[in-house]
């Protein structure tokens, strides 16, 4: 079938553009202009997969949908319940018809060589649909990133991603290693330190900052971040410019020993890892989070060069990548390995394909944003094609 649009992913992105469309006259639905393809069993986008102990009290929290503000949350309740019932309220407020389960495979220009094709949308199931353009709001959950250390393959233990954790009570009795230097790695070394023994891997120091986070830090993160992606960079880690906040929690984790990193190992064994010489003494911030020292020194405590440590457990909190593999066939990235940008939300390459929530619009304050810029900027190539056509 044909549409005028199709929008990938059904998040805080993907439904922020359907809704600024709708408001501009595009139905939504299978037999309507626009197509919002999604592939998850139901609403709430990656927030229907967290674990039950995050709460919307504990996480960043979420930016308020156009025309539709979420009610107060319950901080007794998982995020990831709030966050399914209010996508799913707001798809039935606005009646966005959403398609899913429907996992994308690729995207392609219906004519390779004719600029102005049409792009073909594929599923993983065969199926395939056609429109004029291609909003893109697929996030990062689905792309997981653990980085290659020699041995991986050997260890006997188990080894898990962030999105794979459900429940502390799988650890208990069990000594395991936590890697990466973000929000998600501290949190979770504080929730797992009652019942298991925990030990805390990262490259470089901990990157703590004694910038407040307000309005006026969130601003200067995604202005960092702007830079990098604007300029076909890939984003740099989300600790490197966000940081790690000095609250009495995180300060009483690293006094009671739980927070100080052992620096990083470069060798995994069938039962362990073995410790490097650290890559940095220096935390290497990025935009807000830049400093030229530790701002908390008692948090790093590298292990000499040639440890090695038995564990149990290898738990990755080493981040996600953009989960775009679909859009490999229109050829969006440059040499640098990112996708050089028009602005917030155009590819330079090619502006058949808007990319909402990409880069400094992950956020779901960012992502709001760019997915209303996204619906404006899709409403208004597509008038333009009508006249042209005319």
């Amino acid at each position: 079938m044909n549409y005028r649009a199709i929008i990938i992913g059904a998040g805080q992105a993907g439904l922020a553009a359907a809704h600024e469309l709708h408001r501009r006259g595009f139905t939504t639905g299978p037999d309507s202009d626009v197509l919002i393809l999604d592939a998850n069993d139901g609403p709430g986008g990656a927030w229907r997969h967290r674990w039950d102990s995050l709460t919307l009290g504990r996480s960043h929290g979420i930016a308020d949908l156009p025309g539709l503000a979420m009610a107060r949350p319950d901080p007794q309740v998982p995020a990831s319940t709030l966050v399914a019932d209010y996508y799913g309220s707001y798809e039935e407020e606005f009646g966005l018809q959403v398609m899913r389960p429907a996992p994308v495979r690729r995207v392609e220009p219906v004519h390779p060589t004719d600029p102005d094709s049409q792009l073909q949308v594929t599923l993983i199931d065969g199926r395939s649909f056609t429109a004029d353009m291609v909003l893109n709001a697929t996030g990062t959950w689905d792309n997981p990133y653990i980085p290659y250390i020699p041995g991986i393959e050997s260890f006997r233990g188990r080894q898990l991603h962030t999105r794979d954790y459900t429940r502390k009570e799988d650890f208990a009795g069990l000594r395991t290693l936590v890697v990466g230097g973000g929000l998600s790695a501290v949190q979770f070394l504080l929730e797992l330190a009652p019942v298991t023994e925990t030990i805390w891997a990262t490259r470089r120091p901990p990157n703590f900052t004694a910038r407040e986070f307000d309005a006026g830090w969130g601003l200067a993160v995604e202005k960092a971040v702007r830079e990098r992606t604007h300029s076909g960079l890939p984003a740099a880690s989300v600790v490197r410019t966000t940081g790690i906040p000095q609250i009495p929690d995180y300060l009483n984790g690293v006094a009671d020993g739980t927070l100080i990193s052992r620096g990083m190992f470069d060798r995994i064994t069938e039962n362990g890892v073995v410790f490097s010489e650290p890559d940095s003494q220096h935390a290497e911030g990025h935009g807000p989070s830049r400093s030229n020292e530790l701002q908390v020194p008692e948090s790093w405590d590298p292990l000499p060069a040639g440890t090695e440590l038995e564990v149990d457990v290898i738990f990755w909190n080493t981040g996600f990548r953009p989960a775009m593999r679909h859009l490999a066939p229109m050829r969006l990235r440059s040499p640098e390995g990112g996708i050089l940008l028009a602005d917030e939300v155009t590819p330079a390459r090619d502006n058949r394909v808007l990319l909402v929530g990409y880069g400094s619009n992950a956020s779901t304050v960012g992502a709001t944003r760019a997915g209303r810029l996204a619906g404006r900027r899709a409403a208004r190539h597509l008038e333009q094609k009508v006249v042209s056509a005319a």
